[in-house]
């Protein structure tokens, strides 16, 4: 299930792209937090997703706000992607699939390809208590955020 506007965010501990073990609380207490799901690193439209997160990083950062990337990729696979596109964000690996259930974002199978459990494509925004502000949620793999929208969601959060 999805949580709800207004709702904690549930939290989560997973490593990333270093195998770093990070966690939302981590993320929260330095201030709002984009958490940006995605199906598969090298993926086409992930990487044209990540690539203008990563355009757009600046000014998500102006918002006071941190983006971080979250796919059931290996933290190897991650490291790779984060390289090869210059991505300056944390990736973190949900390989068992814990977060990608606990915020309902859980695809399975995967659009007709018979893959088992992948990340839908979300982005949900957390203020620095941990409460969730913005949420946008797509069943089509094609289909890329609302750049704008998250952007606006962090700038009204920011101090």
């Amino acid at each position: 299930m999805v949580p709800r506007l207004g709702q904690k965010a549930p939290d989560f501990t997973l490593p990333d792209a270093d195998r770093k073990t990070r966690s939302l609380g981590e993320f929260t207490r330095q201030g709002t937090v984009v958490l940006a799901f995605f199906p598969f690193a090298f993926s086409g439209v992930c990487d044209k997703e990540m690539c203008a997160f990563r355009d757009g990083f600046g000014a998500l950062q102006g918002a006071g706000a941190q983006l971080v990337g979250v796919s059931v990729d290996s933290s190897y696979s991650l490291k790779a992607f984060a390289q090869t596109y210059n991505l300056q964000f944390p990736l973190l690996s949900d390989f068992n699939k814990k977060v990608v259930k606990a915020y309902g974002v859980l695809q399975d199978p995967w659009v007709g390809l018979g893959y088992k459990g992948v990340a839908k494509r979300a982005t949900f925004v957390v203020d620095r208590r941990g409460m969730l502000r913005h949420r946008w949620v797509t069943d089509l793999p094609s289909e890329e955020p609302p750049y704008g929208e998250v952007l606006k969601a962090a700038q009204k959060l920011a101090p």
